[in-house]
């Protein structure tokens, strides 16, 4: 296990974290120390502690709403694949009846060709 020792708030915590990650931890203490900056410079020393659960409750209301965009957003994805299945559907049922007329009218100047041949010629 990594050690890294990340500041919030001006005061140091040493926390673990797996090999490789140090950077990513140091970054999300950053970020949440921007969060106890912001509310502090609002509301001024109102407790370290009001500050902390102010700071991650604003944190979980963007987590909810990231969520709830995600959930629309997957949503509406999966309208676009039901939508896009449906428009090959069509195209699918669309190329079999052309393909039939193709076939139809490749028949019927089949039979006219032969009439046509078979037609004795007058001069």
């Amino acid at each position: 296990m990594a050690q890294v020792t990340v500041t919030i708030d001006g005061k140091a915590y040493r926390m673990a974290c797996e090999e490789g990650q140090e950077e990513h931890l140091t970054g999300l203490a950053q970020n949440f120390d921007q969060y106890v900056g912001h509310l502090k410079s609002q509301f001024g020393e109102i407790g370290d502690l009001r500050v902390t659960v102010m700071a991650a409750i604003m944190i979980m209301d963007e987590l909810s709403e990231a969520h709830r965009a995600k959930a629309a957003l997957e949503a509406e994805l999966e309208g676009h694949r039901r939508h896009r299945e449906g428009l090959a559907t069509t195209a699918e049922r669309n190329d079999e009846a052309v393909a039939s007329v193709l076939t139809e009218l490749a028949s019927q100047v089949r039979a006219i060709s032969a009439k046509l041949n078979d037609t004795p010629e007058t001069s």
